[in-house]
């Protein structure tokens, strides 16, 4: 008989069997039919038939300039339309009378692991505006959390690269300092220099031995070139699985036999595609990439910040918005964009050991559904979630700080 730390009893799992979910030094040992396996625990947990699925991934947001917890900052619209400029100059004013960086992230990141966020990835800013002191602040704050979540951290330019001189150094030196992936913001429209800028991401990446996630909000055939030189760059490194474009809204707004020759680039490239499916803008036909290859994940991007007054730090309820806006009514495209913010978001981020399968790490989130499609559309809340066996929040809230 083998003898484990904890076996978690009536575990429904995505195919519908009842199932014994046995964890040992924080990894899933075995996953067993109800009753079938040989197996003692100094701990027996039932969750009563209750459906068990992993941790949600977190793929896309800003820890550190979201106002949640903080006093209410009515939104303001750009003078003509969407200007990411003069969004970020927005951004700036509200950030000066922002309460503290750290209490702020602090209240962010516990509201997404209070919703079952086991594994994240947040963009810092890094420019010459900020220097690196919101990078180490953000260091210390993944510190404090770092045995309840996985945290990524992406160096952010904000304000450009090339727009805003001395970034390229601190970009590099971001390195030093914490930082786990390398980023970018519209090439062509922001710094007005695709090859330039792409030369300081990419030149980054290959020194460091990083990954990169660009944020790519240009529109139509701009942004589609900007994909294919991102494309091209990938596969000249090769860097296959390791580079993500985050919103790309020009895939949701050219032509549909555009769509699918950039899809095949960039399913060839193996360059993800991560979209928050915003309220107002078009976003990326999940299905239709998905169909070629392209992984195409999730994340809550801005929570009460800057750019908009919304998000809940739910990724699930992001799967319904995902599917609401996408038009998905069938089981099977419901469980697609589930997978958009579990499996695929591990897959796009690297992140290993992930998943409710043998030699994984045991995080897991219990909920009061039937299956799949029905969490998706019912978004049901008082979960409890675990982190490598253990209990970190039970019916919603957190019971580890």
């Amino acid at each position: 008989m083998r003898e484990v730390d904890t076996i978690f009893r009536g575990a429904r799992l995505l195919d519908g069997a009842l199932s014994s979910i046995a964890v040992k030094n924080g990894r899933i040992i075995s996953i067993e039919p109800a009753g079938g396996a040989d197996i003692s625990a100094d701990h027996i947990v039932d969750l009563g038939g209750a459906l068990v699925v992993p941790g949600f991934v977190e793929g896309h947001i800003h820890l550190d300039t979201s106002f949640y917890g903080d006093g209410w900052k009515p939104h303001k619209p750009c003078t003509a339309g969407f200007d990411v400029r003069e969004r970020v100059e927005f951004q700036r004013q509200n950030m000066a009378q922002a309460a503290p960086l750290a209490e702020r992230a602090c209240n962010q990141l516990e509201l997404c692991i209070a919703n079952g966020s086991t594994h994240m990835r947040s963009h810092v800013m890094v420019d010459a505006s900020v220097g690196l002191k919101s990078l180490e602040t953000i260091v210390e704050v993944r510190e404090e959390y770092r045995d309840i979540i996985d945290i990524q951290l992406v160096a952010f330019p904000q304000n450009g690269i090339l727009a805003c001189p001395g970034t390229a150094e601190l970009l590099d030196a971001a390195f030093d300092a914490g930082c786990d992936v390398i980023g970018g913001l519209d090439p062509a429209s922001f710094d007005r220099d695709i090859k330039a800028h792409l030369d300081v991401v990419f030149g980054i990446a290959e020194r460091r031995g990083v990954d990169i996630d660009i944020h790519l909000h240009d529109q139509g055939m701009l942004g589609i070139f900007e994909l294919e030189e991102i494309s091209a760059r990938t596969r000249a490194l090769g860097l296959q699985g390791h580079v993500a474009a985050s919103h790309a809204y020009a895939l949701g707004e050219v032509p549909a036999d555009v769509v699918r020759h950039i899809a095949q680039v960039l399913a060839e490239a193996g360059v993800a595609i991560m979209t928050n499916a915003p309220g107002d803008r078009s976003f990326p036909p999940v299905l239709e990439l998905r169909k070629a290859g392209v992984v195409v994940f999730s994340g809550s991007d801005n929570i009460r910040d800057s750019w908009w007054p919304y998000g809940d730090g739910d990724m699930l309820n992001r799967a319904m918005i995902i599917g609401y806006r996408s038009g998905f009514y069938t089981d099977d495209d419901l469980r697609v964009a589930f997978d958009v913010v579990t499996e695929a978001g591990a897959k796009a981020l690297q992140f290993a050991n992930y998943g409710l399968r043998e030699n994984a790490s045991a995080d897991f989130v219990v909920l009061d559904a039937g299956h799949i499609p029905e969490a998706v559309v019912s978004v049901p809340k008082n979960r409890s979630v675990y982190k490598a066996g253990k209990c970190v929040v039970r019916q919603g809230v957190i019971v580890r700080k």
